[in-house]
């Protein structure tokens, strides 16, 4: 296994930081299309008269098919190229979820959530793989933070579209307009080119590769923390405020401020990545982190929910960049495949910690939920911190 610092970058990346807009605009639509369900299965269930547990295995197996294809993604974009891979994702995204619309009953929509969410599984981080390749480690995170200013605006306009959608308009529209986009940007992308990547050897070589590097099990560890503590918490934030009293669609708005606080802070980092660590921005996201949570678990309340919310944006723009910046370096000749191992890890993260704070959720114990959040923020942010440190230092 190899030690604990970077591998050298096999090609030649572009100096700019820009990534192209149809490449960002289906990172906004796969995020778009993950996170639109939820708001809406209340209203789901009730129209195609089955009980909410049979609505809820609908989004249960899109987050399973999306968490699941990383991997597969990942050593595809790494033999065909990102791009490639991203347009006949979305393609496919696209037909799904425009049969999603017109799906008769449960068990028709729940298949066809299922391929739509491998699809859209290939869109992260293929074009996490794209900056990796086409912008220099030097101005890679200043990139990503674009990237994820998109992500951070879909999730958050789709809570609010759901919310409106589940309250005055036909549920079924929450399928048509991600399809559509989807659709727009894969034709958007033949006029993009693919950036030099390493070429790929034989599939043994992509995976031992991986399989050799520690910096990459370090990375997809971290990855699985980050999930269940940042996503697995951001989980809570609206049935908090439910059971507070809120309605879905107030708690959906409020909930979109998590998306809000991507947006501003992703330009913070962009200005700021230029004159502070990798190691250090991760310190600040955690610090942004951890206040959240400290605030909802000391002082339960909308109020407190709502700063939740910002402050997991916050920490998604510095942490979660620091760690996606790392994850694009750890192995450059079989980039795909590592980036994807990452953000696999990332969802079974995010299942794990929703799975762990069920129990507290249902009985109403949210400021347990959030303290507990609090306190595993703390070595998080230590250990990427330390670990991103100790890879820049070797390189």
């Amino acid at each position: 296994m190899t030690p604990l610092a970077p591998t050298a970058e096999p090609v030649a990346a572009r100096p700019d930081t820009k990534v192209p807009f149809p490449l960002t605009a289906a990172a906004f639509t796969a995020n778009f299309d993950r996170f639109a369900i939820g708001p809406v299965l209340v209203t789901v269930a009730a129209a195609l008269h089955v009980p909410l547990t049979g609505a809820v295995s609908v989004a249960g197996g899109y987050a399973l098919a999306y968490g699941l294809s990383q991997p597969l993604w990942g050593v595809l974009s790494d033999r065909m190229g990102r791009l490639r891979v991203v347009r006949t994702a979305l393609a496919v995204a696209a037909l799904a979820g425009l049969a999603s619309a017109a799906a008769p009953n449960l068990t028709v929509l729940a298949v066809l959530r299922v391929l739509t969410g491998f699809a859209f599984g290939a869109v992260v981080p293929s074009s996490l793989s794209f900056v990796g390749d086409a912008v220099g480690p030097e101005r890679r995170q200043s990139a990503l933070a674009d990237l994820m200013a998109a992500l951070g605006l879909g999730s958050g306009l789709a809570a609010l579209f759901a919310g409106v959608v589940a309250n005055w308009l036909n549920w079924r529209l929450v399928f048509v307009v991600p399809a559509l986009a989807a659709a727009t940007a894969a034709i958007g992308l033949r006029r993009v080119a693919e950036p030099p990547r390493a070429p790929a050897g034989s599939l043994a070589t992509q995976l031992g590769a991986v399989l050799r590097s520690r910096s990459a099990y370090v990375v997809t560890a971290l990855g699985v923390v980050e999930g269940a503590v940042l996503l697995g918490g951001l989980t809570f934030v609206a049935p908090a405020l439910e059971h507070r009293g809120l309605s879905e669609a107030a708690a959906g708005a409020v909930t979109a401020l998590y998306g809000a606080g991507t947006l501003v802070f992703t330009r913070a980092v962009k200005a700021l990545a230029r004159r502070i660590s990798a190691h250090g921005l991760a310190a600040i996201g955690g610090a942004f982190v951890l206040a959240g949570y400290a605030a909802a678990a000391a002082a339960p309340g909308v109020a407190t929910y709502a700063l939740v919310a910002t402050l997991l944006g916050a920490g998604w723009a510095f942490l979660h960049t620091t760690l996606q910046a790392w994850a694009t370096s750890v192995v450059p000749e079989a980039r795909g495949t590592a980036v994807s191992c990452y953000v696999a890890a990332l969802f079974v993260g995010s299942a794990l910690g929703a799975g762990l704070g069920g129990g507290p959720a249902g009985q109403g114990r949210f400021e347990l939920l959030f303290a507990v959040s609090a306190a595993a923020t703390v070595p998080l942010t230590a250990a990427v911190v330390l670990g991103r440190r100790r890879f820049t230092a070797r390189g």
